[in-house]
């Protein structure tokens, strides 16, 4: 993968909605590469460093858990920039996760 797969994970990124939030499958799925979540994972890794600003704390695994909450610093971030917006974390876990979801592929 490429950075212009980069920038097409960044760019479905940047239509989540505040309080909602999407899995690193669905952007997968959206982009027509369903098996590559991981790469969108990976991608996510490097988001820090995008412009314009992409709202990772947004993009969660496919459970709900934060599992990108390591690339953040402290690693707390994630956790307090959801709660900002309004969604509920315990144990590092979405609460009502499937009423929180937004799928890019019906905003694409």
């Amino acid at each position: 993968m490429d950075a212009n797969f980069y920038d097409q994970v960044y760019e479905v990124v940047r239509l989540i909605p505040k309080g909602r939030v999407t899995s690193y499958g669905a952007i997968a799925k959206a982009l027509g590469v369903a098996n590559s979540s991981r790469m969108v994972g990976h991608a996510m890794a490097y988001a820090g460093s995008a412009s314009p600003k992409i709202p990772a704390h947004r993009v969660v695994n496919s459970s709900g858990l934060l599992t990108g909450r390591f690339h953040f610093s402290p690693p707390t971030l994630m956790q307090e920039l959801l709660e900002k917006e309004g969604i509920t974390v315990v144990n590092d876990k979405i609460k009502n996760f499937k009423k929180v979801f937004w799928d890019p592929l019906q905003e694409i």
